[in-house]
């Protein structure tokens, strides 16, 4: 069973940054797309970023021109760089990778446990 583990979480200041790692060793492959999603208390958990095995990369409003999303199939590892943090950013981030099986009732889907953001004004 593959297993998706964050890093990088962490209480910071409005304005600073922080760079989230998802491990996804064993499941990233040619045929994948992977995202980070974030879930606010008391809100749905949404979708922040997404970038599928071509190459095609695509951002929540929100978070447009302050984060990145990046893989490294090489080393089976999901960042997400984000930059200029602000108080509503504070949320549970998710890793999550899709495997697109040639007949898509074989597709696959793996989410990571979460770690936390906080954001202080």
């Amino acid at each position: 069973q593959a297993r998706l583990v964050e890093s990088g979480g962490g209480l910071v200041k409005a304005g600073e940054s922080l760079r989230l790692s998802c491990a996804a060793a064993g499941v990233l492959s040619s045929r994948t797309q992977v995202a980070w999603h974030r879930q606010a208390p008391g809100k749905q958990r949404e979708l922040v970023a997404v970038q599928d095995w071509g190459g095609f990369t695509d951002y929540a409003d929100f978070v447009k021109g302050r984060f990145t999303i990046s893989r490294d199939n090489a080393k089976g590892t999901i960042d997400l760089q984000m930059n200029s943090l602000e108080p509503e950013d504070t949320a549970v981030y998710y890793c999550y990778v899709k495997i697109f099986a040639l007949n898509s009732k074989y597709d696959r889907v793996y989410w990571g446990q979460g770690t936390q953001v906080t954001v202080s004004s």
